[in-house]
Formats: C-alpha cells, sequence, structure tokens
C-alpha cells in the first residue's frame, strides 16, 4: 500500500494508517469476492490502486466536497468513486445506489468490514431519483458508469439540489459525447462548469471529469424510465 500513499501524496492527499488500513481492507475484499462474483476486470493489486482508489480520490481534487455533505454515487458498482471519497473524509453522508442485488450484496459486507455507515440501495436510478426523499436532496452526485453522459445526466441530476454538483467520470475522448450532452443537461436544469483532462500515473491511462452544475430545477417528469429515454434521447 505504499504505491498508493505515494501517489495520493503526488496529487496533495496524504493518506493516514487508519486510511491505508482500510484501503488494504477494501482491495483484499473486493480480490476475494472477485473470484465468485464478478465485480470489476482489475484484478492486480497495483491496478486497483490506481485504476480505482487513486481515480476515485481525484474526483476530490475536482468538486467540493465539504464536510458533511451528502454524496450519491448512481451505478456505483463496486463502490467507485464514492467509497474511497468516504474513507478521505468520514464525516460525509454517502449514499450508494445499483441495481444489481450482488453488487449490494458486496457493498453491505464491505462498508461492515471497514466500519463505515453508509446508505445502499437496490435500485434504478431513474425510479430513485422520483422518490421525494431522494428528490433534490444531494450536494454531489458522482459516477462512473459507462452510459454516454447525456443519458447518465438524466439518471442523475434529479437528486442533486440547486446550487449543487454533478461530477461524471469519463475517458479521455469525452468532446464528443459533452457536446451530444448538452440539451439533455440543460433540460435537466444543469450547466457545464468545466471539464477537466488528467493522466493516472504509471501510464494507467487518462481521465475526464465532467463537472455539471445544478442551477435550476430539473422538471418532475425527468428522468424517465431506461425503455423511454431509449427511444427518444434528448
Amino acid at each position: 500500500m505504499i504505491l498508493l500513499k505515494n501517489e495520493a501524496k503526488n496529487i496533495g492527499i496524504e493518506l493516514s494508517e487508519n486510511q491505508i488500513e482500510k484501503f488494504r481492507i477494501y482491495m483484499n475484499f473486493l480480490l476475494e469476492y472477485n473470484k465468485h462474483t464478478n465485480l470489476t476486470a482489475i484484478k492486480e493489486p497495483e491496478d486497483i490502486m490506481i485504476k480505482h482508489f487513486l481515480d476515485s480520490m481525484i474526483l476530490s481534487k475536482f468538486v467540493k466536497i465539504g464536510s458533511e455533505s451528502k454524496i450519491i454515487d448512481v451505478g456505483t458498482g463496486a463502490g467507485f468513486p464514492g467509497v474511497p471519497l468516504k474513507i478521505l473524509d468520514e464525516s460525509v453522508n454517502l449514499t450508494l445506489v445499483d441495481s444489481l442485488n450482488k453488487r449490494i450484496n458486496f457493498l453491505k459486507e464491505l462498508s461492515d468490514k471497514l466500519d463505515l455507515k453508509i446508505n445502499i440501495f437496490h435500485a434504478r436510478a431513474e425510479e430513485l431519483a422520483q422518490k421525494s426523499e431522494f428528490r433534490e436532496k444531494f450536494d454531489v452526485a458522482v459516477s462512473r458508469a459507462v452510459a454516454p453522459l447525456n443519458i447518465l445526466s438524466e439518471y442523475c441530476l434529479g437528486y442533486v439540489k440547486c446550487g449543487g454538483n454533478f461530477a461524471a467520470m469519463k475517458g479521455p475522448n469525452s468532446d464528443e459525447e459533452i457536446k451530444n450532452s448538452e440539451n439533455s443537461i440543460k433540460t435537466m436544469g444543469g450547466k457545464i462548469k468545466k471539464c477537466e483532462y488528467l493522466e493516472l500515473p504509471r501510464e494507467k491511462g487518462s481521465r475526464s471529469i465532467v463537472i455539471i452544475e445544478k442551477i435550476k430545477s430539473t422538471p418532475s417528469k425527468y428522468p424517465r424510465l431506461n425503455s423511454q429515454i431509449s427511444k427518444n434521447l434528448l
């Protein structure tokens, strides 16, 4: 875990011994669980530290996450980027959402092993966002999901309160995807604030982070059901 500590320090994040231990537990449990349940195609410890842990932590450098912020991670998979952000600051109120029960089971066990209080929900993102207890209740929504940004924006911006932000973590070649998502983002009440491009260390790939500010409420009919979205993309 010295690699993770050093690479985090290189981007201005000082990890405590307690945080390093939590990341060690996280990695070992992920590798063990992944033997019988497919959670990630990344299986080498160095790759997990850089492509999962560090990649998730980098987000804290580009979006404001204050003490006790309410964060929702939509389509979280094996907990990225939400759980690493929670390890960095345990005061944040973190909610994880995923549609696959096998991932939910992993996340519940993981939160117990890490002794972290995390809200975990097995649900479709577009359905949960219509519930009053989730609607525009979060300071920040984050997602590393593979869906195109126009669809991801419809899924996520309904969770974000006005003045909050949605941070979408995308691949390196996202310019066309961003351009194609402008109408969807505007319709959902968002505005592109900035897009940051970066290289992961040790030649582990490139990343773009799109920060979208919520400037007005999302119309009540959004997000639509997935079947409706696919038939009529914004």
